[in-house]
C-alpha cells in the first residue's frame, strides 16, 4: 500500500506540470486567436473618457519613484488624477516627490506617518480621489503609453467589468535570476492568466499595475487590510460578488524584479503565503453552484500546493536513496525505485516541454516583447532552479497562512527591485 502511494506520488511530481504546461499553451493559443489575434496595435477608439485615478503606494522608494510618475503623465490618456501615497517612508522619498510636483502640477502626494499596511494606503487614496476608474501601480513600474486606453476599453464597453488586469514585463536582466524571471513571466505566467480567463476566472490581477471600477471596489468592501497579498483578496472579493476580472495583454507595464535569492525568497513565500490565506478565506465557494466558475482556479491551486509537497518528499526520498546506494545498502526492500526525474530522460521531457512552451509565449508575447527571444536559453534552467526555489518557499509559507490570525493588521514594506537597468 505504502509501495504504490510512494509510486503514484512520484509520477505525480513529474506528469502535473506536463498536463498543467500543456493546459496553460493551449489556453493561452485560444486566447490568443479569441481576443488577441486582429486587434489594434496601437490603441482602442473609446466613445468616452472617464477619469481616471492612477494610485502609487510607496514605502521608501526615493531610486524609482519618479520613473513611474513620468510615465503616467507620458501616458497617451489625458484625463487622469495621480496620486502617490508615501507610506511613512524613511529614506528622500518625499523629496523626490516634493520635486515632481513642481513639474506635475497634477500630481498630489497622501503622506502616512504611520505604516498602516498598502491597502489601508489605497483605501485612504482612494477616499480622496475622484475618478470613475482607479489604476493601481507598484512604484519601481512604469507603464506603457497606450496602457490605460486599453483598461478603459473594458470598463466603456462591459459594465459587468470589475477589474483589468496588465501584462508586466521585465526591464532589469543582467543577472541569470533576471532572466530566468523574464522567461517565467511570459512562459508561465502570462500564459496561466491566458488560460484561466478562457476557463472562467482568474485567479488574481498583477498588483504591479491594474485598473479598477470604483463602485465594484466599494461593493466589494474595499481593500482588506488583513490580507498579506491585497491584490488576490481583492480579486477574489470581486469574483465572488460576480463581477468580471479580465486580463489585457496590451495593458503593458514595465518592472524592476528582485536579483537576490533573499529578495525572491521573500516575493516567493509572500505570495504563497496570500494565496494560502485566500484559500482559507473563501474555502465557503465550494458550497454553492454560482461560485463554480472558481471552482477550477481554487483546485489549481491547491493542486500546485500539494505538488509542491510531493516534490520536496520525493526529493527527500530520491536523497536517501542515492545515499544508500552509495554506502551499497540495498533500499529496494524498504523503498520503491521512483528515480530522479532531472537527473533521467523525465528530466529531458521536462526540459524540453519548457522550451516548447516558452516557444509559444514568444509568438504569443512577442508582439509587446521584441526582445524576449534572447532569453529562450534561460529557460531552461526553470524547471531546475525555480522548481526547487518555488517548492521550498510554499511549502515554508503554508503553515503561517494557515496559522496567521486574520484580524491583525498586515503591514509592508518595500521589496527588493533588483538592479535597475
Amino acid at each position: 500500500m505504502i509501495y504504490s502511494f510512494i509510486s503514484w506520488l512520484a509520477e505525480f511530481v513529474f506528469y502535473y506540470p506536463l498536463i498543467m504546461s500543456i493546459l496553460w499553451m493551449i489556453g493561452g493559443i485560444c486566447f490568443y486567436l479569441r481576443w488577441e489575434k486582429g486587434r489594434e496595435e496601437t490603441a482602442p477608439k473609446l466613445d468616452r473618457y472617464p477619469l481616471v485615478s492612477v494610485l502609487i503606494p510607496a514605502h521608501n522608494e526615493e531610486r524609482d519613484i519618479a520613473d513611474a510618475v513620468h510615465s503616467i503623465f507620458a501616458n497617451r490618456y489625458r484625463q487622469l488624477e495621480v496620486i502617490v501615497i508615501n507610506d511613512a517612508s524613511t529614506d528622500g522619498t518625499q523629496e523626490v516627490l516634493e520635486g515632481l510636483t513642481e513639474e506635475y502640477p497634477k500630481l498630489r502626494i497622501l503622506k502616512l506617518e504611520k505604516n498602516l499596511g498598502k491597502a489601508n494606503g489605497l483605501n485612504l487614496a482612494l477616499a480622496m480621489s475622484h475618478g470613475e476608474i482607479i489604476l493601481t501601480l507598484d512604484a519601481d513600474s512604469m507603464l506603457d503609453e497606450h496602457a490605460i486606453e486599453w483598461a478603459v476599453w473594458h470598463f466603456n464597453n462591459f459594465p459587468r467589468v470589475g477589474a483589468v488586469t496588465g501584462n508586466p514585463r521585465v526591464r532589469n536582466r543582467t543577472s541569470l535570476l533576471a532572466k530566468i524571471q523574464t522567461a517565467e513571466y511570459s512562459s508561465v505566467i502570462g500564459l496561466i492568466k491566458r488560460t484561466q480567463r478562457i476557463l472562467g476566472k482568474v485567479m488574481t490581477v498583477s498588483g504591479v499595475v491594474a485598473a479598477w471600477r470604483r463602485t465594484a471596489i466599494i461593493n466589494a468592501g474595499l481593500w482588506s487590510n488583513n490580507a498579506i497579498t491585497d491584490d488576490i483578496e481583492m480579486t477574489w472579493k470581486m469574483e465572488t460578488r460576480f463581477w468580471d476580472v479580465r486580463y489585457e495583454p496590451k495593458m503593458v507595464c514595465w518592472m524592476l524584479v528582485p536579483e537576490t535569492l533573499k529578495g525572491i525568497w521573500n516575493q516567493r513565500k509572500r505570495w504563497a503565503q496570500g494565496g494560502v490565506e485566500v484559500m482559507r478565506t473563501h474555502v465557503d465557494v465550494w458550497r454553492s453552484w454560482k461560485e463554480r466558475r472558481i471552482w477550477p482556479v481554487y483546485a489549481e491551486y491547491f493542486l500546485g500546493m500539494f505538488w509542491s509537497y510531493s516534490f520536496l518528499f520525493c526529493t527527500m526520498l530520491w536523497s536517501v536513496m542515492l545515499l544508500m546506494e552509495y554506502m551499497g545498502i540495498s533500499y529496494a526492500v524498504y523503498l520503491p525505485d521512483i528515480g530522479n526525474p532531472l537527473i533521467n530522460w523525465k528530466g529531458s521531457v521536462i526540459s524540453l516541454v519548457c522550451l516548447i512552451q516558452f516557444a509559444v509565449s514568444i509568438f504569443i508575447d512577442g508582439h509587446y516583447d521584441r526582445t524576449l527571444m534572447k532569453n529562450y536559453f534561460w529557460v531552461v534552467w526553470y524547471p531546475v532552479v525555480y522548481w526547487i526555489f518555488n517548492a521550498l518557499a510554499a511549502v515554508s509559507a503554508a503553515p503561517a497562512g494557515l496559522r496567521r490570525d486574520m484580524s491583525t493588521m498586515a503591514v509592508w514594506a518595500s521589496p527588493d527591485r533588483g538592479i535597475k537597468p
